[in-house]
């Protein structure tokens, strides 16, 4: 299954478009497991933090 397009270069997650949103949390539900991080580009300052994995 192919995911939408994420637009590169956004750093955060309210700079993601609705659908991305909505994919991003069918993929955790389906995973039972949340999304930690979310990189939307090969460069390190386009990688977003959605979850503290290391956090309760």
């Amino acid at each position: 299954m192919a995911g939408p397009t994420v637009p590169g270069g956004a750093r955060s997650w309210a700079d993601l478009p609705a659908n991305v949103v909505q994919y991003i949390r069918l993929v955790e539900e389906l995973n039972e497991a949340p999304v930690a991080l979310l990189s939307t580009s090969p460069e390190r300052g386009d990688t977003t933090l959605v979850t503290d994995p290391f956090h309760e």
